[in-house]
């Protein structure tokens, strides 16, 4: 078994389910609403833990109801959260808002997570251990740097999800292995808005990009060699959310594993594919069993 940190924010995910997403001004009836344990993090921790990893959690929940309820999810799943602190104050929340056509749009109010803005000791012996590296953008950027820089001296590898999207130091893109944005994100980071164009444009600062590219799949570039594109399972999906996560982190698991990018990728999707056909972040997160079932199929 591969050995996974996340460096990473958990948030309690207040989900509405509509027809259509309300726009600037209008209220709309909803059919459902659902409390989900979510967060870039936590849901990046639990996908690599269901896809056969030993993940261990670095992050903050609150010393709420939601904080309690965040660090049970996380350990039912099998995530060590021996290093997942608890802070004064509430949790981390995010609003969520689903369409009958999957799509969602999310509103995070950090809370605990905002606390997370360095390393604590211990944390660089615990990211040295391990074989890789996750990372978001939910927490302050200072502790995801330091969190990067902590791994690239002990040569373990970095992922990093730029989420939310936003510009990057060059100081914190040069401790980066593998960067895995959106299109959104990839047009943030380069200004190109075609997905091709702004992964080899990320090459003159990261050695490796996949972009994801939602049911299109996802595009890979790295150094000195052709793009490579790789198709996304055809499902009909209930919810997207989580599904990048899912992604991301069955993806860490199968790279720690030794399987090539390519294989790596589609077991991956195969995740991904398995996540979006089912509602809610971390409850939607397939098992081992089922992804290799969808990967052979």
């Amino acid at each position: 078994m591969t050995d996974i940190v996340v460096l990473g924010s958990t948030n309690m995910d207040l989900v509405a389910y509509v027809e259509k997403a309300p726009q600037r001004g209008e209220t709309v009836t909803g059919r459902e609403f659902r409390t989900i344990p979510g967060g870039k993090g936590a849901n990046q921790a639990i996908a690599a833990a269901r896809a056969g990893s030993n993940v261990m959690m670095i992050g903050a929940v609150g010393n709420d109801a939601y904080g309690t309820h965040l660090r049970s999810t996380l350990e039912h799943s099998g995530v060590d959260t021996d290093d997942l602190r608890t802070a004064e104050g509430p949790s981390g929340i995010a609003h969520i808002v689903v369409d009958d056509e999957g799509g969602n749009a999310i509103v995070v109010i950090p809370g605990a997570n905002a606390t997370l803005d360095h390393l604590s000791p211990g944390d660089e012996a615990i990211i040295a251990a391990a074989d890789t590296l996750l990372l978001q953008l939910e927490i302050p950027l200072a502790a995801v740097l330091a969190g990067a820089q902590a791994a690239r001296r002990h040569d373990v590898r970095t992922v990093l999800t730029p989420a939310p999207a936003q510009p990057l130091p060059d100081e914190l893109l040069a401790a980066i292995d593998l960067l895995v944005p959106n299109e959104h994100e990839a047009t943030t980071l380069t200004g190109r808005t075609d997905p091709r164009e702004a992964a080899t444009a990320l090459l003159d600062q990261v050695p490796e990009v996949v972009v994801t590219l939602g049911a299109a799949g996802s595009l890979y570039v790295t150094r000195g060699a052709e793009p490579l594109a790789v198709p996304a399972p055809k499902v009909t999906a209930v919810d997207s959310t989580g599904a990048g996560d899912t992604f991301v982190g069955a993806l860490a698991v199968a790279l720690g594993e030794g399987r090539p990018m390519p294989d790596a990728l589609k077991w991956a999707a195969a995740a991904a594919a398995l996540s979006v056909q089912r509602e809610g972040a971390s409850v939607s997160m397939p098992y081992r069993p089922e992804i290799e079932e969808a990967y052979a199929s």
